[in-house]
């Protein structure tokens, strides 16, 4: 049973499951994996963790199952919806090793995409959640999560990490 006051790790596979629709490490690590080429591996050493009902958390260590804290690590991922979704702190911590559903944006897109702006995009790759990039210092790095439909790349940036640049 969910409880929104605590943490409850999520268990490695579907057959560890006590609560039908809590979501498992090996089903986000597959979602990571599938659609945006980050290998599993890249979470080696950290734990998954759900409070209420589709929040999951990732956290860099170990803790008591259940933990009754009011934060664990960083919200990871949205999951228990049709399609899951990635935070901004993960893309941003998890989202340089990715390799695929990948878009890197020009300094005038990018300063656009932090503003929470949605903009036309021409995109040949999937649509739905897309890791946002852009080059900095000579290397490319993750700004965000986009959600791509229709021709148009929607800012997910939270209106509170939101800047004009």
């Amino acid at each position: 049973m969910n409880d929104g006051q605590r943490f409850d790790r999520l268990p490695a596979t579907a057959a560890d499951r006590t609560d039908e629709g809590r979501p498992t490490r090996e089903a986000v690590l597959g979602f990571w994996a599938e659609r945006f080429g980050v290998p599993p591996a890249t979470f080696d050493g950290h734990s998954f963790w759900e409070k209420g009902s589709g929040k999951v958390w990732a956290f860099a260590g170990e803790a008591p199952d259940p933990a009754t804290v009011e934060a664990l690590g960083m919200v990871f991922l949205r999951a228990r919806q049709e399609h899951p979704k990635p935070t901004t702190e993960a893309a941003q911590r998890f989202g340089r090793e990715a390799t695929r559903n990948v878009v890197e944006l020009d300094r005038e897109a990018a300063a656009r995409f932090l503003a929470g702006e949605d903009q036309e995009l021409a995109w040949d790759g999937d649509w739905g959640y897309l890791i946002v990039a852009h080059e900095l210092a000579g290397g490319v790095e993750p700004i965000g999560v986009g959600l791509y439909l229709h021709g148009e790349l929607r800012s997910q940036i939270p209106k509170g990490r939101r800047r004009q640049l």
